[in-house]
């Protein structure tokens, strides 16, 4: 098969990759509902970031190492979930203690300032690099669709940025619907009910990602 070909074939797999629900679909939903599409965009960016470092390290051969020494797999999944918790008890402690207000006034006194574009897309690069899994699938898919006397890493990157561009198409079609919702945000039940569910959504995944063995 030529590049092409190759490129087409990985396409067609990471698109199905890309569609499976995941901690990185439920951060940016839901920084698209409770911050705006600009947050949800950082946050989508941060996470295509983290795929590209994933699918450099893979054709490099760096991630070699989740797939060949059962430690550094089991470190990092530690990692991953510990982080997922830690983002869902932040969620969870949201909808039990705060006391919400329309998102068109002004902060109250004492509040915390709203996290930054930065802040999110820091988020983003986190949940993916974090995701051991994602490793996995990027060190057994990328050597199977590289064509034969391309270079390693500029084509492992190539594919990685194909797996970007379909991610951006469907976090864009999620953060556009998720802003018609907006303006159900000045319901405080509403965006209470957004922190507790996204929060049970992401904890259940970090639970699943610590319980699984290999």
């Amino acid at each position: 098969m030529d590049a092409l070909t190759h490129l087409a074939s990985f396409a067609l797999v990471a698109g199905l990759l890309t569609i499976m629900p995941g901690p990185d679909t439920a951060i940016v939903l839901r920084a698209a509902l409770a911050r705006g599409p600009r947050h949800g965009f950082a946050t989508a960016f941060g996470i295509g970031s983290g795929t590209l470092v994933w699918g450099a390290a893979a054709a490099a051969g760096v991630s070699a190492v989740l797939t060949t020494s059962r430690v550094a797999y089991t470190s990092l999944r530690i990692v991953g979930a510990c982080y997922l918790l830690w983002l869902a008890y932040g969620l969870l402690r949201a909808a039990w203690v705060n006391r919400y207000t329309d998102v068109e006034t002004a902060p109250v006194a004492g509040a915390k300032a709203a996290p930054g574009l930065w802040s999110a897309w820091g988020r983003g690069v986190l949940t993916s690099l974090t995701n051991p899994k994602v490793g996995v699938f990027y060190m057994a898919m990328i050597p199977q669709f590289m064509p034969s006397g391309a270079p390693h890493l500029a084509f492992g990157i190539l594919l990685a940025l194909v797996h970007d561009i379909e991610g951006m198409v469907w976090f864009t079609a999620i953060i556009l619907g998720a802003n018609s919702l907006r303006a159900k945000l000045r319901r405080p039940r509403f965006r209470r009910t957004l922190d507790a569910t996204t929060g049970t959504v992401i904890g259940a995944f970090g639970i699943g990602l610590a319980a699984t063995d290999g």
